[in-house]
């Protein structure tokens, strides 16, 4: 499964919108199930995160794209420490796509840009200790479970502990020439 990756446009909120306002797409997130006006704002915000100075910029949202599908998921990286070179990741995926790999997909494309375009040491995922799923794809990506930290973020069902998983630089470049 391949994915391309592009700057978000203010008119994908509505295709975005298709699965942001359900609850299974936000079941273990902080956010949702998203209203209109929720999803909107979103978007914009990502928009605008691209109309900051290329050497000031830590916040990389993407579209992401299918053939000749319209928007199929979400992808950011964010850069968390410039200077010890660390980030994180994070996808979403419409729930009508699930389990056809495109977060794996988007994982792989967010990962090959922190490293060969940022230039990053460290990036990590997490998710919380029930979404299977999501765990999938990170281990499937390439990255190492590290641990469980607790009580990391409040839900609408309670705290949630959350799975970090990481990868360095030079185990991504090893696992790309393997692949190649």
């Amino acid at each position: 499964m391949e994915v391309t990756l592009r700057r978000p446009r203010f008119e994908d909120w509505e295709r975005v919108h298709e699965w942001t306002s359900t609850i299974d797409a936000c079941r273990f997130q902080t956010w949702g199930p998203n209203t209109p006006a929720d999803t909107r704002a979103f978007v914009e915000a990502a928009v605008d995160s691209w109309k900051v100075a290329d050497d000031e910029r830590r916040r990389y949202v993407w579209a992401a794209e299918h053939e000749d599908m319209s928007v199929v998921g979400l992808g950011e990286l964010h850069v968390t420490d410039p200077v010890n070179r660390q980030g994180d990741i994070s996808y979403s995926v419409h729930t009508e796509l699930w389990g056809r790999g495109f977060a794996r997909a988007i994982a792989n494309e967010l990962l090959r840009f922190g490293f060969e375009e940022q230039r990053l040491h460290r990036i990590v995922g997490t998710c919380d200790p029930r979404n299977v799923a999501s765990e999938k794809v990170l281990r499937s990506a390439g990255m190492t479970y590290e641990g469980r930290a607790r009580h990391t973020l409040l839900l609408r069902d309670g705290w949630r502990d959350s799975q970090l998983f990481s990868v360095l630089e030079n185990e991504w470049l090893r696992s790309e020439r393997q692949r190649s």
